[in-house]
């Protein structure tokens, strides 16, 4: 790379780093300082951790080994902001994350302002070190996950109000008024199948579940040319879908038992009238033409069962998502598909796994992904929460079974 390249890109760089930054920090804006501090669930993190987390990603893997006279904003943060990266150190506990009312919002916020002064110090005096730039890289698609985890983690923290409130009325960060309905009659996209390549390419960033590309075998198999609906949904509510237990896979049946489930998060239906949902801009009528959001696996899967289909695995996923023109976010859903990306999260029935030839990367950063593959399940495309440019056909997103508060859907498959 010649002189007048890496500035290009590293101008391209410093703009994309502060575009992202930025984001993150417009998201929290509509949120007071008590929302920010509190967690609803052990599974949620309060915004102020999400927005110190991100920051301390920075602090720690770019600027420590990187900035000369490296000195950290607050010592104590390594602790309380690290998630799970067990070569970094210790961790605080992940459901007492709502109980640090110290450090306060304010402060979290000069950390990240003292961070992103520094990381734009640092940035035009490093060669062209692609490894690092790669890994700044990887920091900001980090925290773009991050940003809708805020989104999905404020949602269910104001659900729990009995008042209702709306996040905000802003359709770019209200993800459910981004949400719509398919714009064409359901159908099947039928498949052969044969073999097929599947996995990314190496062009443009991904994370390293993605890769190494390989070659599988699918059997001919269709695949539904969009999401399953409310409405849809609402029949298999009335129907007597979550009291049977033939539907249901034995765990799943008991999770539901045990938690007294008979329809979606979210959905309510206030002095026994008509089923309403909560949602970013509050509680509102149940539009039934839009996609069924919040499912576990478990309810995707016994609703596949109710209507003698079947969840697809994550390969069909992606080789239809290809078939059919998409490609990414920016990508068109073609002629045959909608709803592959932008409205929900699409629940496989392929567990989280290596692919053949995986290889974790070296040090703490290799923790990001290879060591969750155990006990849960692929979600493909992306949701209404999902930052734009985020999604690609090859992204494996994944949650275990019982997991109802991100944007989830599900897309019916069945064989031929």
């Amino acid at each position: 790379m010649t002189n007048m390249d890496f500035g290009a890109s590293l101008t391209v760089l410093l703009s994309r780093y502060a575009a992202v930054r930025g984001h993150t920090r417009a998201l929290v804006a509509p949120l007071s300082a008590e929302d920010c501090g509190a967690q609803s669930m052990p599974d949620a993190s309060p915004a102020k951790w999400h927005l110190a987390h991100t920051t301390w990603f920075f602090e720690t893997f770019v600027l420590e080994p990187n900035e000369p006279g490296f000195a950290p904003f607050n010592p104590a943060f390594r602790v309380l902001f690290n998630s799970y990266y067990n070569g970094v150190g210790a961790k605080h506990p992940r459901p007492q994350r709502g109980l640090l009312t110290r450090p306060s919002l304010e402060e979290v916020l000069a950390y990240r302002a003292n961070v992103d002064q520094r990381m734009a110090r640092l940035l035009p005096t490093v060669q062209d070190n692609a490894a690092l730039c790669a890994l700044i890289e990887l920091g900001l698609q980090h925290e773009q996950q991050h940003q809708e985890l805020l989104v999905t983690d404020i949602k269910h923290l104001l659900s729990c109000n009995p008042t209702h409130p709306a996040y905000g009325t802003d359709a770019d960060k209200a993800g459910d008024l981004t949400l719509a309905p398919a714009q064409a009659p359901f159908g099947w996209l039928m498949l052969e199948g044969g073999l097929v390549d599947i996995g990314h390419r190496g062009d443009g960033f991904a994370f390293d579940n993605e890769a190494p590309r390989h070659r599988t075998y699918l059997a001919p198999y269709a695949l539904a040319s969009r999401l399953v609906t409310n409405a849809e949904w609402m029949a298999f509510v009335e129907g007597g879908g979550y009291g049977n237990p033939v539907h249901w896979l034995a765990e799943g049946w008991d999770w539901r038992v045990a938690q007294g489930l008979d329809h979606p998060l979210y959905w309510h239906r206030p002095d026994g009238g008509a089923w309403h949902q909560f949602t970013l801009a509050g509680l509102q009528p149940l539009d039934g033409g839009l996609p069924a959001v919040h499912l576990s696996y478990y309810e995707a899967d016994a609703y596949a069962r109710w209507v003698g289909a079947r969840l697809p695995t994550e390969t069909e996923w992606e080789h239809a998502a290809l078939a059919s023109g998409a490609g990414g976010a920016d990508s068109s859903d073609g002629q045959a598909l909608e709803q592959l990306f932008g409205s929900a999260w699409q629940w496989t029935q392929s567990s989280y796994a290596a692919y053949p030839g995986f290889r974790a990367a070296n040090g703490a950063v290799g923790e990001y992904n290879g060591k969750f593959m155990v006990n849960q399940y692929v979600l493909r495309g992306s949701s209404c929460a999902t930052p734009p440019g985020h999604a690609r056909s090859t992204y494996r997103n994944f949650f275990p079974a019982t997991a109802r508060w991100q944007y989830s859907g599900l897309r019916l498959a069945r064989d031929v």
